[in-house]
């Protein structure tokens, strides 16, 4: 006979434990197994053997012990009657076998919080030493957690195929290349500060183009133009051979990274869109912004150009800037074909329960509107270094206007990322009321993380249209994100520490992997 089985967490309504996309599980609900008897609701790992209560048989106890995909049941539901900490201990090693991709939101809200404070407005003596020791500790996370996800793999060789087939995990895997692409920028920024002496512009006789990552300092676009006199560099301008060492390296990193995450993306949403069970697939009712994640290192192909161009020859530049900015609207473009059923979704059946992953919405206009002012920046100094007939081919007119046109398109990509800001705004705002509305599930999960990598976008884009506006209330307002998103990430990182102590996460049944 059923009996109804209260869980010391009831499931949120709307959204499944994880909140990526599956059916939700009643609060008054029958647990049975395949052969319809009761299981007694506890965690218990694959291969415990713990007697459960009463003496009920338990078969697998809800838990994974096959071993094969194959022979892989249905998802398992498993609820709680007693807190984790109340819980027998489970051995680290064990406790592996839950270790997700999801744990690379650690590493990619770490770097761009380093990459925020290499390029805030408003600096203080010692501002750029913490930023690059941020940076240290996220290339040190990073690598921390690779080898606990490889390990997880050897140790475990079923959850390799799991983690790239079954959506809740699938979906964070792109968060592996997002922190890859957040820490090229960082090598070029703090390369540029600490290495280069603020400046790893390629520059030629002739021809002054520095430019700072803002944008602010840029060459007339008025100016001389060599109009394709490639003469040698004098020993002034000649760049060295470290930088020029760097240069290549970032050249062949960008191509790489994007010919990869484009195959990847592709590859992704294939594996999503062919999920054979039923209810392994993800429903449209439950759609979250975590959706668009397989496309999100697509779109930061764009942010990767904008800040790789300047430090090229101009072929090499305008060829980084014409691939970034079709990623770019790549990734976009898919983000808007998501959002448009994402709000048909908060409009039917209301908001998701990990409020967090709300702010993900965030990133794609934030990051877009940042790279395409990015790039833009460096269209003058290439117009004024390509040759003549290349800047007519491009332009369709005389090489002797190209330095304005080149300063109408820096001008309309300022317009174009104050267009997108408002949308950022918009998604932004919205995310902070449905936070303070209250979360259905109020657990930490490592969606958390979604408070500050998508809003890393948001105060990019807000410093360079401040710096491209000249308005020093909105760089203030720039800087003013800067230290929210600082007290974010640590708050957010005291918790991530007392969760995985107090068996939140990384425990049978409260990961992505469930």
């Amino acid at each position: 006979m059923a009996t109804d089985v209260k869980d010391h967490n009831p499931p949120p309504t709307h959204e499944s434990s994880r909140g990526t996309g599956h059916p939700p599980i009643p609060s008054n609900s029958t647990v049975t197994t395949m052969n319809g008897s009761l299981i007694t609701p506890m965690k218990l790992e694959a291969g415990d053997t713990s007697t459960p209560p009463n003496g009920i048989d338990t078969p697998n106890c809800g838990m994974d012990t096959d071993t094969d995909d194959v022979n892989l049941p249905g998802p398992r539901y498993i609820l709680e009657r007693i807190p984790t900490i109340l819980q027998p201990s489970i051995p680290w090693r064990k406790r592996l076998m839950h270790f997700t991709f999801a744990w690379y939101t650690v590493t990619l809200s770490t770097s761009g919080v380093s990459l925020v404070l290499a390029i805030t407005p408003h600096r203080f003596r010692g501002l750029s030493t913490i930023g690059l020791i941020i940076f240290l500790l996220d290339l040190l996370a990073f690598l921390i957690i690779t080898g606990a996800i490889t390990l997880r793999f050897v140790l475990y060789k079923v959850t390799f195929r799991r983690a790239f087939t079954r959506p809740n995990e699938a979906l964070f895997v792109p968060t592996f290349f997002l922190s890859i692409a957040a820490i090229l920028c960082n090598v070029a920024e703090y390369a540029k500060i600490f290495i280069f002496n603020d400046d790893i512009n390629y520059r030629f006789h002739g021809a002054s183009t520095a430019h700072s990552i803002l944008g602010t300092n840029a060459t007339d676009p008025a100016g001389p133009n060599t109009n394709g006199i490639t003469s040698e560099p004098d020993d002034a301008s000649a760049p060295s051979a470290s930088l020029t060492s760097f240069s290549t390296f970032l050249c062949i990193a960008f191509w790489l990274f994007s010919g990869f995450t484009f195959l990847v993306s592709v590859i992704q949403y294939h594996l999503l869109f062919t999920v054979k069970k039923p209810e392994l697939r993800l429903s449209l009712t439950t759609i979250t912004p975590a959706w668009v994640l397989p496309i999100f290192p697509v779109m930061l192909i764009g942010t990767l150009a904008g800040s790789f161009s300047r430090t090229q020859p101009p072929e090499s530049a305008l060829a980084i800037i014409c691939a970034g900015l079709a990623a770019q609207g790549l990734g976009l473009l898919v983000s808007f074909f998501f959002f448009s059923s994402y709000l048909s979704r908060l409009m039917a059946f209301g908001l998701p329960a990990q409020r967090a992953g709300m702010f993900i919405a965030v990133g794609p206009t934030s990051f877009t509107g940042a790279a395409v002012i990015s790039m833009a920046s460096d269209l003058p100094r290439v117009f004024q270094q390509l040759s003549a007939s290349h800047v007519t081919v491009l332009t369709g007119t005389s090489a002797s206007i190209s330095g304005t046109l080149a300063a109408g398109s820096k001008l309309a990509s300022i317009w174009l990322g104050v267009f997108l800001w408002g949308l950022s705004f918009w998604f932004f705002v919205s995310a902070i009321a449905g936070c303070v509305a209250g979360m259905a599930d109020k657990r930490f999960h490592l969606s958390w993380w979604s408070v500050v990598f998508p809003n890393v976008g948001f105060t990019i884009a807000s410093i360079k249209i401040g710096a491209g506006l000249g308005s020093e209330g909105v760089l203030w307002m720039g800087s003013g994100m800067t230290v929210l998103l600082v007290a974010a990430w640590a708050y957010i990182g005291f918790r991530c520490v007392r969760a995985v102590r107090g068996r939140e996460i990384v425990w049978p049944g409260h990961d992505e992997d469930t």
